[in-house]
């Protein structure tokens, strides 16, 4: 089950406490919708090697480090990969392949092999040069444009999975049996009191 589904079967669940007529007699709750498709052994919106290129880029905008694991360990290449696909917007889909295929030409133009054949070092450098939109040099606006959009995704799919809510350390879905207040300390930083 996908994480749709998952969220469709919680908004219709109220809908099963509720579905009792005026009678007092059970009525059926609504069909539940069956998956729209089965889940798939391979990319949805991506060729293999683009999928390739994906993952590598991913773990180098967010790579693994002492607190979590990487966006790939995170199922973030999986993640792009179907909100590509899900959307059906041709738009956001062409600028995707556009900026793939940008990342490959550059690295090509620079070091003579596609961006997944070169050194950590050389991919750096290319991300580097248009990872900060007002240094980038004006002639490549196109990688500047696709690398900002691929990081805003890369950065929605790690923090809306399991490794990145733990890599946040959010506590927000957790019972606080007995509430004594804001700990003073956090009071004293916000210059704040009770009183």
């Amino acid at each position: 089950m996908n994480r749709r589904e998952a969220l469709a079967l919680l908004a219709l669940a109220p809908l099963g406490t509720l579905a009792v007529g005026r009678t007092g007699a059970a009525v059926p709750a609504p069909p539940i919708a069956a998956p729209r498709r089965a889940p798939a052994a391979g990319p949805l919106f991506f060729t293999p090697q683009e999928l390739a290129t994906v993952t590598v880029l991913a773990d180098l905008v967010i790579p693994a480090d002492e607190r979590s694991g990487s966006a790939s360990q995170a199922g973030v290449p999986e993640y792009v990969d179907y909100m590509l696909h899900d959307s059906g917007d041709e738009r956001a889909q062409t600028e995707m392949r556009g900026g793939l295929a940008w990342l490959d030409a550059e690295s090509r133009r620079r070091h003579g092999a596609a961006f997944t054949a070169v050194t950590g070092a050389q991919q750096a450098a290319i991300l580097d040069d248009i990872a900060w939109p007002d240094k980038a040099d004006p002639r490549l606006s196109q990688g500047v444009a696709f690398f900002s959009r691929f990081r805003d995704m890369v950065a929605s799919g790690f923090w809306s999975s399991r490794t990145g809510v733990e890599d946040l350390r959010y506590r927000g879905n957790t019972v606080v049996p007995v509430w004594t207040g804001c700990p003073p300390e956090a009071l004293a930083k916000l210059g704040v009191s009770y009183d």
